[in-house]
């Protein structure tokens, strides 16, 4: 995976300019049209310890962050928001603008904690990646084997739903089944009895339908086969050791903590704060995780390669890879610059953008989350050792784009500074 350094002296800038004209440019990968035939995401292993960048990028960055952020905090487009970046190995930048209150002007920090909705559902993919390492259960394990009154309308399809159908949203159920149900509190235990009330759409595994209720399984089938809630299951195997300090699976854990950020409603000359409410506590794997922007930048090193420890990279590259495409135009992701094609993996979003400068064809693994009024993002760029993560505290129109955005901030950034030192070079030369 290639690094862009930051840094480095005048003669070995000249060099890798040199070496730039002379490089052969690879060919691109071939966008397989079949689901299943697609290439799989190819992301960085653990790389050296230290990544230099400097003061002059870190200064260019974090002023164009602040006036994209204090600009859109200005404006009364949102309330409050946390930003973490992670280039290669390193949290390049984390920081918070606005209110965590809009009544008690409390001010936004990059420690501030918030509801991360279906962000949550990256985390899903990943724990049940980790237990499938440790050979405790495996992609294909059906649904109806460790939840044994797990029932479909169709009780021939009951019996080929499998972990990797309910990871990807390809159970055959229509959009959304019984996610009224999770809001309303049930357990998933109830409500996995009582998906013979709908009728499927498809054999398991033919089409992508979005879900809350049949996701959050993946979640059930981890208690059962650990013993544990799944609270301490993914603080045990993913928060501790990442040392995600801030981060948390329950209602409990936020309503204890002294800086979290409130969610709010639009009125008509601003926001109103609202009460955190408890959906979803009940589904953790599907929207039930509370973070922090520092936190979530600790989530991104390891998603990037990092921590092998935790999950090697054969397995998490299982959880990235594509299993299903994602059809239409419609979805706000697919409007970014360079769109070319969707899928979903295992919890994750995998997209193709064809680079307008290069042509090259990159992978990003993204996802998205909107719960209680609050909205989060994030998008790991695999080819570029980058994560973007940004958490909002109020519904809005700006997280539609801000990762594309964010991510040309950080290009003009690293460029303006890759210019300064070439310069610089040709002066001492």
């Amino acid at each position: 995976m290639k690094k862009l350094l930051a840094i480095a002296t005048p003669s070995m800038l000249l060099f890798a300019l040199l070496l730039s004209f002379v490089s052969a440019k690879q060919p691109e990968e071939k966008q397989q049209t079949i689901a299943k035939q697609v290439n799989h995401v190819q992301f960085p292993q653990p790389q050296p310890p230290e990544v230099h960048f400097t003061d002059l990028y870190k200064k260019r960055l974090e002023d164009a962050i602040q006036e994209y952020f204090n600009k859109a905090v200005d404006k009364n487009q949102i309330v409050g928001a946390s930003v973490s970046i992670v280039k290669c190995d390193s949290i390049i930048y984390s920081g918070g603008f606005g209110n965590k209150n809009a009544a008690l002007k409390d001010t936004v920090n990059d420690n501030t904690i918030f509801r991360i909705g279906s962000v949550s559902k990256g985390f899903a993919g990943i724990l049940t990646g980790i237990h499938v390492q440790d050979g405790l259960i495996n992609w294909q394990d059906k649904i109806i084997d460790h939840i044994p009154n797990f029932r479909l309308a169709n009780k021939t399809q009951a019996q080929k739903v499998t972990l990797s159908h309910v990871l990807s949203h390809t159970s055959g159920l229509p959009y959304h089944s019984f996610t009224n149900l999770v809001e309303d509190g049930l357990s998933l235990t109830t409500i996995a009895g009582r998906f013979n009330e709908v009728l499927p759409l498809q054999e398991p595994g033919n089409f992508y339908n979005y879900q809350n209720a049949i996701f959050a399984l993946s979640g059930e089938v981890i208690e059962r086969v650990t013993g544990k809630s799944i609270k301490e299951v993914i603080q045990d195997r993913i928060f501790s050791p990442l040392q995600m300090e801030t981060a948390s699976a329950s209602y409990e854990a936020l309503e204890q903590s002294d800086n979290v950020a409130m969610p709010h409603q639009r009125i008509r000359r601003g926001w109103r704060p609202t009460r955190i409410n408890k959906k979803y506590y009940n589904a953790v794997a599907a929207g039930g995780i509370n973070a922090s922007a520092i936190d979530m930048g600790k989530w991104m090193k390891f998603l990037l390669g990092n921590n092998p420890e935790v999950l090697m990279s054969g397995a998490m590259q299982e959880v990235f890879n594509p299993i299903v495409q994602v059809g239409g135009r419609r979805n706000y992701y697919q409007r970014w610059p360079g769109y070319k094609a969707s899928f979903y993996g295992l919890g994750w979003r995998v997209h193709e953008f064809k680079d307008i400068e290069t042509d090259e064809v990159n992978k990003v693994i993204h996802h998205g989350g909107g719960v209680n009024n609050y909205r989060s993002e994030i998008a790991i760029y695999p080819n570029e050792d980058l994560g973007i993560c940004v958490l909002f505290n109020s519904p809005n129109k700006m997280a539609k784009d801000c990762i594309p955005k964010i991510r040309e901030i950080i290009k003009e950034a690293l460029d303006f500074d890759h210019k300064n030192y070439v310069a610089e070079s040709l002066v001492i030369l």
